[in-house]
C-alpha cells in the first residue's frame, strides 16, 4: 500500500464545463474534467492519480465483463450555505463500497485511498456544481476486475475509480409504481445487499415491462412468496400508514440505504412512531382501500425523496393522495436539505466539507 498517499494530478488542457448548463440536464450523460484511479495488484494499492476524464483500456478478456466482478456507490456533493462543497455521509458509502466488495471477493478499499480520492477530485471539479436549485454533483465510486483471462475465480488485479457528473433533480413529477409478482431482484442469500452491477442487470427487464405499461418503477417483492415489500425501483420504500413511518426491515436481499439510515433517524428525531419490519402488498392495498395510506415515497441518493402518486397491482392502479405542504416525506425533504447545504445544524456529523 502506499505509505503516504501522494495523488498525482494531470489536468485537462480543455475543460468542457460548458456541458454543465445544458437544458435538460439528463442524469449521467455530462461528466466533469477529472477522474480517480487507482490500481490494486500485488495485493497492494498502487499508482492512485487523477487524469482527465477518458475512456479505459479493458482487455476483451476482462474478467469482470465475463464473469460480474463489479461494484460501485452512488454519492453526491451540494454546495454550502458559506459558499463551499461538502459530501454528505461519504463514510458510510466508504464501508458499504467494502462491505460489496467483501461478498463479490474483491479487495478493501483503504479509507485514506477513497476519502482522499474523493476529496481532491471534487475540490478539483467543484465547478462543475450546477448553478440551479435542488443541483448537486453526484459522485459515482467504483471498481472492477481488470485480471485478462477465462476462468471463473476472483481476479488478482482490480481498477479503484471516481466519476463525477453535474445533476438536477431526478424525478419532476410524483411516480407510478407497481408490485412485480413475477420476477424478482434479489433473494435471501443472494447479493441483494450489495451494489454491485449484476443486480441491476438483472432488474433491467422487468423495468422495462413495467415501463411499457405505463409505470416508471416497479415495487420489487420477495422472491419466495412474491407478497412482502423489498425496494422500489433502485431505492429504498416507506409507506406512512395511520400516522406510522413504516418500511421494510433489512435483510440479505434489500440494500442498506444511506438515504433510508437519514430519513429514519430525522423521523426519530420528529417523535414519528417507525416501523421496520415485513410489509405485504396485501397490507398496503388494504391501507389503500381504507384511506390510512397517507404517503409511499422512494429514498435514495438519485432521487432523495420520491413521492408516489400510483400504485399498480393485479390489473389495479390505486391513487395515492398528494401530499401536503405538512407531508411527513415534505418534512424529513426539508430537514435533509437543510442539514446537506448548511442551513441548519449537522448533529450527527453527516457533512463533510471538501476543504481548499
Amino acid at each position: 500500500m502506499l505509505d503516504t498517499l501522494a495523488i498525482r494530478t494531470q489536468r485537462t488542457d480543455a475543460s468542457r464545463i460548458a456541458e454543465r448548463d445544458a437544458s435538460p440536464l439528463e442524469f449521467g450523460k455530462v461528466f466533469s474534467d477529472h477522474m480517480f484511479l487507482a490500481e490494486y495488484r500485488g495485493g497492494e494499492w498502487h499508482d492512485a492519480q487523477i487524469l482527465p476524464f477518458g475512456d479505459l483500456p479493458v482487455s476483451p478478456a476482462n474478467s469482470a465483463l465475463h464473469y460480474g466482478q463489479a461494484i460501485f456507490e452512488g454519492m453526491k456533493a451540494y454546495p454550502t450555505a458559506g459558499g463551499g462543497v461538502a459530501l454528505f455521509r461519504p463514510l458510510d458509502n466508504w464501508a458499504r463500497l467494502n462491505a460489496s466488495a467483501e461478498r463479490m471477493c474483491m479487495p478493501a478499499v483503504p479509507e485514506e485511498l477513497f476519502m482522499q480520492g474523493l476529496k481532491e477530485l471534487v475540490r478539483l471539479d467543484a465547478d462543475w456544481l450546477p448553478q440551479v436549485s435542488g443541483g448537486a454533483l453526484y459522485i459515482r465510486p467504483f471498481m472492477f476486475a481488470t485480471d485478462g483471462m477465462l476462468g471463473v475465480r476472483p481476479s488478482e488485479t482490480y481498477l479503484f475509480a471516481i466519476i463525477t457528473c453535474p445533476v438536477d433533480v431526478y424525478y419532476s413529477k410524483p411516480l407510478r409504481v407497481r408490485f412485480e409478482q413475477k420476477y424478482v431482484r434479489s433473494a435471501e442469500g443472494g447479493a441483494g445487499f450489495a451494489k454491485n452491477a449484476g443486480n441491476y442487470g438483472a432488474a433491467m427487464y422487468p423495468t422495462k415491462l413495467a415501463q411499457q405499461e405505463g409505470y416508471n418503477q416497479l415495487i420489487w417483492t420477495d422472491a419466495s412468496e412474491h407478497q412482502y415489500v423489498e425496494e422500489s425501483g433502485t431505492m429504498n420504500i416507506v409507506f406512512i400508514i395511520d400516522g406510522k413511518l413504516i418500511t421494510p426491515s433489512l435483510s440479505t436481499s434489500i440494500l442498506d440505504g444511506i438515504t433510508r439510515r437519514s430519513v429514519l433517524q430525522l423521523a426519530r428525531d420528529m417523535d414519528v412512531t417507525i416501523e421496520e419490519r415485513r410489509v405485504s402488498s396485501r397490507e398496503v392495498i388494504g391501507a389503500l382501500q381504507a384511506g390510512t395510506l397517507q404517503e409511499a415515497f422512494g429514498v435514495g441518493t438519485a432521487a432523495t425523496i420520491a413521492p408516489i402518486a400510483v400504485i399498480g397491482h393485479e390489473g389495479h392502479d390505486y391513487e395515492i393522495p398528494a401530499a401536503g405542504p405538512d407531508a411527513l416525506s415534505k418534512r424529513i425533504g426539508a430537514a435533509l436539505g437543510a442539514i446537506r447545504n448548511g442551513q441548519a445544524p449537522d448533529p450527527y456529523g453527516w457533512v463533510v466539507p471538501v476543504g481548499e
